[in-house]
């Protein structure tokens, strides 16, 4: 399997997370099942059957991120200002269509959040933008039309 990239902090996060599913949210459940096994009859036990189903959904949230995890490659944070737009830097843009502002730190597909900001280095605007530098003008084909951007600023 390829290498996943991450950023130092997206890395991180995916590990607590993990680890918090292992050490608190399995215990939980398991303590949920005992106590709906005390109910008695389990063919019409409804706690039971959320629990084990809660249960399915975690154990399998921990093997993805398991397997995430192993394929997982830091790259490690930039020390200066860019002045090409590369994995884990922050971009500022312009918006040619609508003379809007868009911020957007580029990292691996596990960090994106696009509401938050944060787009996958796979995603077709970052796709776009690396290897751009500020000045440059970008025509990206998205889901939702094309758009056409600036680029005023590359940060760390």
């Amino acid at each position: 399997m390829d290498k996943i990239p991450f950023t130092p902090e997206g890395l991180e996060k995916l590990k607590k997370e993990l680890e918090y599913l292992i050490k608190v949210e399995r215990r939980n459940v398991l303590k949920a099942i005992e106590e709906a096994r005390a109910h008695g009859d389990l063919s019409e036990n409804a706690e039971y059957e959320s629990a084990k189903e809660k249960q399915a959904y975690i154990e399998g949230r921990i093997q993805d991120l398991s397997g995430i995890l192993a394929n997982a490659e830091v790259i490690p944070a930039l020390n200066k200002k860019p002045e090409k737009v590369q994995f884990g830097v922050t971009v500022k843009l312009l918006n040619l269509d609508t003379d809007g502002i868009v911020i957007y730190k580029i990292v691996g597909p596990y960090e994106a959040d696009p509401s938050n900001g944060s787009i996958s280095i796979y995603s077709p605007i970052a796709r776009a933008l690396i290897g751009k530098e500020v000045g440059d003008e970008v025509q990206v084909s998205t889901p939702s039309g094309v758009k056409n951007f600036e680029i005023l600023d590359i940060e760390v």
